[in-house]
């Protein structure tokens, strides 16, 4: 009796591709968060948050839309079989990797 063929292991590219979609996902946060005291440490920070002067002019929509762009691209790559659609999973994290840049930078200009 024969084996049943095995699941392709999937090729470096693809455990690239992984490695970059949880690395992503997990310095998320960190991202937001350092951001964010970096901004409230400034005396402009400190003024928007205890007197609600001087505060950013950068839409909470914009800053949203970059926050879940990137999570959810980050899942779907994740999500994506390893073993075929590489290039798919590639037209995911390149740009998931340009939203998370640039959440930071978008918190950051409230400074």
């Amino acid at each position: 009796m024969s084996t049943p063929p095995s699941p392709a292991a999937p090729r470096p590219a693809a455990r690239a591709l992984t490695g970059w979609s949880v690395a992503g996902l997990v310095l998320l946060p960190p991202t937001v968060v350092v951001a964010w005291l970096a901004v409230l440490a400034t005396e402009r920070g400190g003024r928007c948050l205890t007197y609600g002067e001087q505060c950013s002019t950068v839409p909470g929509e914009a800053l949203w839309a970059c926050f879940r762009a990137a999570g959810a691209l980050g899942v779907l790559a994740l999500a994506w079989p390893r073993t075929r659609w590489t290039s798919a999973r590639c037209g995911a994290v390149a740009p998931r990797w340009g939203a998370q840049p640039t959440l930071g930078v978008l918190i950051l200009s409230g400074v």
